[in-house]
């Protein structure tokens, strides 16, 4: 039975009051953060967060992020926790940086996905620090989207996705930073960054004056280590400037349409098969626009989407990441 899902507004404090209720109340409100839209159950309340596994269909051995309203709610939800915690709270925190530490004895397994750790982070975000505050809880909060599907950085995305299976959405406009949070690992003595994300290894490394390892691959269970994921129901391929001139140039005849997700000046236009959408050559400004671009492209019910290869530097390895899982063939 589908449920009436209820737009609400993040500039509006009875409505973000009414979003904090709702999940008191064990309902699944999709909120705002600075990285992606996510799906918000009260994170002691296992029967509310066991419904972001079937609303989602999410693996359940798939483990969420709790978020916290400050570092001070940490030891609620962990245990154990490194001295190296604090000194990344104090420079990263509100922001898109997720801990993954040993895992408090009182947090349900079915949060961590029958894990010993937890992954916990203070999101910036007005809104949601408000409704994390009035709760005096964490949420888990993955994103909210269909599993393995475009994460949402609108309200729009997240109603196009789940519309009908959530409680309320609260809309509080395009994220800011629009890629998902970096997860670094604490619970050993190398401190390892398990997903890419806006905090590289540069700015750790920075802080903590230690190595910090950023493997190209790892077998550990955390949101978003999956080898397809983010993706478009458009099949989606990456390649570099040239390999897309030469695609769509060998379409030309042929009835085809493709999508095109670039930054690189490419005479797309000269093709009436070829719908484009250029981004910029900031990161921060292309990392802001790429999933509304991806959701922009697969709307249009191409017959290929083709994505340019971000640049090789560190800061935009995030982006490398997840446009690769939006790309992979392996289900």
């Amino acid at each position: 039975m589908q449920k009436q899902t209820k737009i609400l507004y993040a500039d509006q404090k009875q409505d973000v009051a009414t979003a904090a209720s709702l999940i008191q109340q064990g309902k699944i409100v999709a909120v705002p953060t600075e990285t992606v839209y996510g799906l918000a159950a009260d994170a002691r309340n296992i029967n509310a967060v066991k419904q972001i596994f079937t609303i989602k269909n999410r693996p359940v051995y798939h483990p969420l992020i709790v978020h916290i309203a400050s570092f001070e709610q940490l030891s609620q939800w962990a245990k154990n926790i490194p001295a190296t915690a604090a000194v990344l709270a104090e420079h990263f925190w509100p922001g898109p940086l997720t801990m993954l530490l040993q895992k408090h004895d009182q947090v349900s397994d079915i949060i961590t996905g029958g894990l010993t750790t937890i992954a916990v982070r203070v999101p910036a975000n007005t809104a949601l620090l408000d409704i994390l505050s009035r709760l005096n809880t964490g949420v888990a909060a993955p994103s909210t989207n269909p599993h393995k599907r475009i994460s949402p950085t609108t309200a729009a995305h997240v109603l196009s996705g789940l519309s009908g299976t959530i409680d309320a959405v609260l809309d509080g406009g395009p994220c800011s930073v629009g890629v998902e949070s970096t997860i670094v690992d604490l619970t050993q003595e190398t401190i390892t960054i398990l997903r890419p994300g806006p905090i590289t290894q540069d700015m750790l490394q920075a802080v903590l004056k230690v190595p910090v390892q950023a493997p190209a691959g790892h077998a550990e269970h955390v949101p978003g280590n999956m080898k397809s994921h983010y993706q478009p129901y458009t099949k989606s391929s990456l390649m570099n400037a040239q390999q897309i001139k030469d695609c769509i140039s060998l379409q030309e005849n042929k009835a085809l349409q493709f999508g095109i997700m670039h930054y690189s000046d490419l005479p797309t236009n000269l093709y009436a098969h070829v719908h484009t959408l250029k981004l910029s050559k900031n990161k921060a400004e292309y990392s802001a626009r790429m999933y509304e671009a991806l959701h922009q492209l697969d709307a249009l019910q191409l017959d290929r989407i083709l994505i340019e290869t971000p640049p090789a530097e560190d800061c935009w390895h995030d982006i490398a990441d997840r446009l690769s899982k939006a790309c992979a063939t392996e289900k």
